[in-house]
């Protein structure tokens, strides 16, 4: 029989066992739950500083290089929902005009980035704010102002919105369905 002497780490005791006996104690113990004698090998009790270093490395190259996607992504998603937001608010006006039998100005103010529409008595009047992130490019600053009439033909409304990074998409009304969309 082979005689095998080990210290235990966790409880500091010093024991003789033979090797059929420690095999029926680990058993025993494992079956219980709990272990009175943990065997560690100096070198398994952790990770080094080095292997850190490296995963946090390797961590920092994956996120620098997904940055620019994610992050143009974001833009995207921006304009298209500003994009959708002024097609609602003009789907509003247009409503408006045909079910009240009543004139509703459009007015597209680039300079502060906003949408207005309001009828002649002020019963109608609804205010939609671009994001700071998006804004409303124009030759101009000025304010534009359209007027729909009941009844009448639609003007066409050309809206285009872009991004601080250069994207851009056009909102228009089409004249013949009166429909807006965007491209």
């Amino acid at each position: 029989m082979m005689w095998r002497t080990h210290s235990c780490v966790p409880c500091r005791r010093s024991r003789r066992h033979l090797v059929c006996d420690a095999a029926k104690r680990r058993r025993e113990e494992s079956r219980r739950g709990t272990q009175e004698c943990v065997r560690h090998a100096p070198n398994e009790r952790g990770m080094t500083l080095l292997e850190a270093l490296i995963v946090v490395a390797l961590v920092a190259l994956i996120a620098g290089l997904s940055f620019p996607s994610v992050n143009s992504g974001l833009d995207t998603l921006r304009l298209r929902s500003a994009s959708d937001s002024i097609v609602s608010f003009l789907n509003v006006a247009l409503d408006h005009a045909d079910r009240r039998q009543q004139a509703v100005e459009v007015v597209i103010s680039p300079r502060e980035n906003l949408l207005l529409s309001r009828t002649a008595d002020l019963g109608f009047s609804r205010r939609l704010d671009i994001p700071s992130q998006i804004h409303i490019v124009g030759d101009t600053d000025e304010p534009r102002r359209f007027l729909v009439y009941p009844g009448g033909s639609i003007p066409r409304i050309g809206i285009q919105i872009a991004t601080m990074r250069g994207r851009s998409r056009m909102v228009s009304v089409d004249p013949v369905t009166g429909s807006p969309g965007a491209q």
